[in-house]
């Protein structure tokens, strides 16, 4: 678990370090251009850390699975080559979609406004200022956000149909009270990060308008990996007493 946890703390601080510097740069200074190549590379990395988060989430739900379910088999089926495999498919999806995503968007005409309404280079914001025909792309767009989410999503509700009978069965309270911990850690970020990107992607394009994407981005792209840490950490016995003695000596 820890090594995937790893791998998401690491995840979540390059999907805000793409964003954040230059936002700040740009309420600083009050510079607020992006050249072509830096939204093109905005775009590709926001897109790899992205996917990569969702298939992360959904690695660690089968972890989870693993060590609930099948706890003798867990040593040997999670074994240290198999952990690598996963998070390396993981990335490896989230740059094929970058890739695919980036590919598309800049070969498209630009001859509307040069003005992006939005905090960063992000799909929607891009088509709204291209003047050539997006109606392909766009249902690009959606299957692939519709097949990337719900195997995700169909990962981590199948691991938790088998996770929580399971859990109830356990007899000694601490290990339930751990397991529900770990569980529940999981399940706060998988409702945070999967909550906003369905309300993003997965709209009609009637409902859709760029002025509310902005709180939805603001929310998944710096409020949950900034939560992230403390949904996981403070869920753990040896942090809440490190917190504690850290409060108490400065009492």
């Amino acid at each position: 678990m820890y090594y995937f946890l790893g791998h998401l703390a690491f995840v979540d601080i390059c999907y805000s370090s793409i964003i954040l510097p230059k936002m700040l740069v740009q309420i600083l200074t009050e510079d607020k251009t992006i050249g072509f190549s830096g939204c093109a590379t905005q775009l590709c990395c926001f897109v790899v850390f992205g996917v990569t988060e969702c298939l992360l989430l959904a690695v660690m739900a089968y972890d989870r699975y693993m060590a609930i379910c099948k706890p003798l088999l867990y040593p040997t089926i999670m074994c240290g080559w198999m952990c690598w495999w996963l998070v390396a498919g993981s990335y490896t999806v989230g740059v094929l979609h970058a890739v695919t995503h980036t590919t598309f968007i800049f070969t498209f005409s630009f001859c509307h406004s040069n003005v992006i309404n939005h905090y960063f280079c992000d799909i929607a914001p891009l088509l709204a200022l291209s003047c050539s025909d997006t109606h392909t792309y766009e249902v690009v767009v959606l299957a692939l956000v519709s097949i990337n989410c719900l195997s995700t999503m169909t990962v981590i509700f199948v691991s938790y149909t088998y996770i929580l009978p399971t859990v109830l069965r356990i007899r000694s309270p601490e290990g339930r009270r751990k397991a529900f911990s770990t569980c529940t850690s999981h399940l706060t970020v998988v409702t945070m990060f999967f909550g906003a990107i369905l309300f993003m992607y997965l709209r009609p394009s009637s409902a859709f308008a760029l002025d509310e994407n902005k709180t939805a981005t603001l929310f998944y792209t710096i409020m949950t990996p900034t939560l992230n840490p403390l949904v996981y950490s403070l869920r753990n016995r040896e942090v809440k007493a490190a917190l504690r003695r850290a409060v108490g000596r400065r009492q």
